[in-house]
């Protein structure tokens, strides 16, 4: 008989975007390894994206349940006249030049809504799951953060009842790149650190997405760490077709931010666009995703927008496509403190495709120390113009050549199957 776990999220389909992914795959699979999910998750959430191709993954006969939320980015979208649809993170990925309005929500949020902007979800839903566990059994609570109201919810739930809990992070809570951004008082940031360390002394286990982060939580009082990687889905890439394409095509899928401005790459395009033949002709750069107006402006600046299609929010499928049928896989990291630990979800996904990554950040990063070993890509500095223009020269001389192979390296270490096996062990040694 499998045992039950409450996995406690925020994201869930139809949500779009990487961050439904960690336990809508570890949902997917769990099954397979002694554990029977019940999720619980928003109703009427506002999603920044919406795809309904995740709906697939969602395992038959699942007990599911949801409970109404408050938020108030609406507001906030009334406020500043952003379009009802429009899913900008106003934080780092910008249409225009940041407005008073927006610097004020800013602040707002992250002072008057802790830990989140999903605050308002904790009380309401402490009510409803409590009620749920007198009359149902559960064995276990698995959270996922941020947003770290989800965080709160659980830390509640396993002081009142008892019950052991595996706190995942799928970023830091108060070391995450955008902390600082927020603007928060004494007090805030005070309040912020004490819900941190209440999760940490709470938390049976505790596991975060990559190891220099597991070393980072660790050093301010985290016990009990271990690392579970995002990985990739096998069942993602079964049956998907390669078109066959003319054109040197380099991609990315995802938000880019200002804080991933990838300047002197992009200058490194438009050198080469003077200086090989044919290259300007051959050039496609595909970027699917809300991207920043100053890399707009940026690639504008070098001569690249008719090189450049950008596609917008795309449904998974088709980001997935996008990747498959490429020569290179861009892979910026932010530019902050923690980028050494910063290991995008959609890495997996490139390694998964087999095609070639150019990372860009910190030297002897994580995603270095991934890539590197399996042979899949390069991992360069933001300033490394010679490295840049070197790598992107002997890819685009392979393409010419149609020697542009694919890696064929073992990968299976980073499947999301293999690291939901890891979350069934780490759940049964909880709850032993």
């Amino acid at each position: 008989m499998l045992k039950k776990v409450l996995i406690i999220t925020y994201y869930w389909p139809p949500s779009g975007g990487v961050g439904v992914h960690r336990c809508l795959k570890f949902a997917k699979y769990l099954r397979h390894y002694g554990w029977e999910p019940i999720i619980y998750t928003a109703k009427n959430a506002n999603y920044p994206y919406f795809d309904e191709t995740n709906f697939k993954d969602i395992p038959e006969g699942i007990t599911i349940l949801k409970h109404k939320i408050i938020e108030p980015f609406s507001a906030f979208k009334l406020l500043s006249g952003r379009k009802k649809d429009d899913s900008s993170n106003p934080v780092y990925v910008r249409d225009k030049k940041q407005s008073i309005i927006d610097k004020l929500a800013i602040w707002i949020r992250g002072n008057f809504f802790i830990p989140d902007a999903r605050s308002l979800w904790i009380n309401p839903s402490i009510k409803f799951l409590s009620k749920y566990i007198n009359e149902n059994h559960i064995d276990a609570i698995l959270s996922d953060g941020p947003p770290h109201t989800n965080t709160a919810i659980a830390c509640k739930l396993s002081k009142k009842y008892n019950i052991p809990w595996l706190a995942d992070f799928q970023d830091p809570w108060t070391q995450v790149d955008y902390y600082k951004l927020l603007k928060l008082t004494k007090y805030a940031d005070k309040k912020h650190k004490k819900m941190e360390q209440e999760a940490f002394k709470t938390a049976s286990k505790i596991t975060i997405a990559s190891p220099t982060w597991k070393n980072d939580i660790e050093k301010i009082g985290a016990k009990n760490v271990d690392v579970i990687y995002w990985g990739f889905d096998e069942d993602d890439f079964k049956n998907r077709k390669i078109e066959q394409s003319n054109k040197f095509i380099i991609s990315h899928s995802g938000q880019l931010g200002f804080d991933r401005m990838p300047d002197i790459f992009l200058k490194v395009l438009h050198d080469l666009k003077n200086e090989i033949k044919d290259f300007n002709n051959n050039l496609q750069i595909n970027l699917a995703g809300n991207v920043d107006y100053s890399v707009i402006d940026c690639i504008k600046s070098n001569n690249l927008i008719e090189n450049t299609t950008l596609f917008g929010n795309i449904n998974r499928q088709k980001a997935l496509d996008l990747t498959i049928n490429s020569n290179v896989l861009l892979l910026p990291l932010n530019k902050a403190e923690n980028a050494m630990g910063r290991i995008p979800g959609k890495l997996f996904e490139c390694i998964a495709s087999r095609k070639q990554i150019l990372c860009l950040g910190p030297n002897n990063s994580d995603v270095y120390k991934i890539i590197e070993p399996l042979n899949c890509g390069k991992s360069f500095e933001y300033n490394d113009y010679i490295g840049i223009k070197n790598y992107i020269s002997k890819q685009y001389a392979e393409y010419l050549s149609k020697t542009n192979c694919t890696i064929n390296s073992n990968i299976e270490l980073y499947s999301v199957n293999n690291q939901t096996k890891k979350i069934a062990e780490y759940l049964f040694e909880i709850t032993k």
